[in-house]
């Protein structure tokens, strides 16, 4: 089903990577953004190139894990611009340098608040005003990791997946209230994310790639945006397998911690 040109759209992790890329794409004459994240001055460079391209821009500096602070922006934005897409895009990422290496709470809270709370922060107050006016769309970005865990990133994994369960859950209520809810599961993508990650990297799109693809897919209004195909297709044939046999595949791959030498 196609979905009407969206005229206010809301991206968090709007400063850079896949964020700043969404921005860029989007942003046009008559088109008002809301732009969050931590980072002022990354989030005022994207906000001056998108106004440059004629859009309308309103950044917040917010760590998407402050519930109060989120809710309280988005919901006076929304007042402001009542929101017809929301991209809940902000996240972190977390990786095991070596089979010595361990997430302990600290970090595995670090990213779980981040990658899984601090979307929930964001979808949270839009759902409540979408429901309202019977109307929107919402795109929460997963990762193709939350299709299977690997054990160079436990707590990256858990957290995606989460939020693939929570979508699919929620999407059948809020169809009812005309409101599209997407989950996009990204492959490899090249940012300053990707760049520190030690395993392999097949089939890495380009950020302007993948946001393009993400953009007329919800325009489609996809309810699984998972991408690129091939790789998206090996972890889902990946999770047929038996499990010591799918574990031993992923640690070829280099997606197993080596012990230090």
């Amino acid at each position: 089903m196609k979905i009407g040109a969206p005229r206010v759209v809301v991206i968090t992790g709007g400063s850079a990577g896949l964020g700043r890329a969404l921005a860029l794409c989007y942003c046009a004459p008559g088109i008002t953004l809301g732009l969050v994240g931590r980072n002022i001055e990354r989030l005022e460079s994207v906000a001056s190139a998108c106004r440059a391209r004629g859009a309308e821009v309103v950044v917040g500096c917010l760590d998407v894990r402050d519930s109060a602070s989120v809710q309280d922006w988005m919901l006076n934005f929304d007042s402001q611009y009542p929101i017809d897409l929301l991209i809940a895009n902000a996240g972190v990422a977390s990786t095991l340098s070596s089979q010595d290496d361990w997430e302990g709470v600290e970090k595995t809270s670090e990213v779980v608040d981040t990658n899984l709370y601090g979307a929930l922060h964001t979808v949270l107050p839009a759902i409540e005003r979408m429901r309202t006016r019977h109307a929107g769309q919402i795109a929460v970005v997963s990762s193709l990791a939350a299709l299977r865990g690997m054990a160079i990133s436990p707590a990256y994994c858990a957290s995606k997946a989460a939020l693939v369960a929570y979508c699919d859950s929620v999407r059948p209520i809020l169809a009812q209230d005309r409101i599209g809810m997407s989950i996009v599961m990204p492959g490899f993508v090249r940012t300053a994310m990707s760049d520190v990650f030690p395993g392999n990297k097949p089939f890495m799109w380009s950020a302007e790639k993948a946001a393009l693809h993400i953009k007329k897919r919800l325009a489609q209004g996809r309810v699984e945006i998972a991408f690129p195909f091939t790789l998206a297709l090996g972890i889902k044939l990946l999770r047929l397998l038996p499990v010591a046999v799918a574990d031993l595949i992923l640690g070829r791959l280099s997606y197993l911690p080596r012990r230090m030498m």
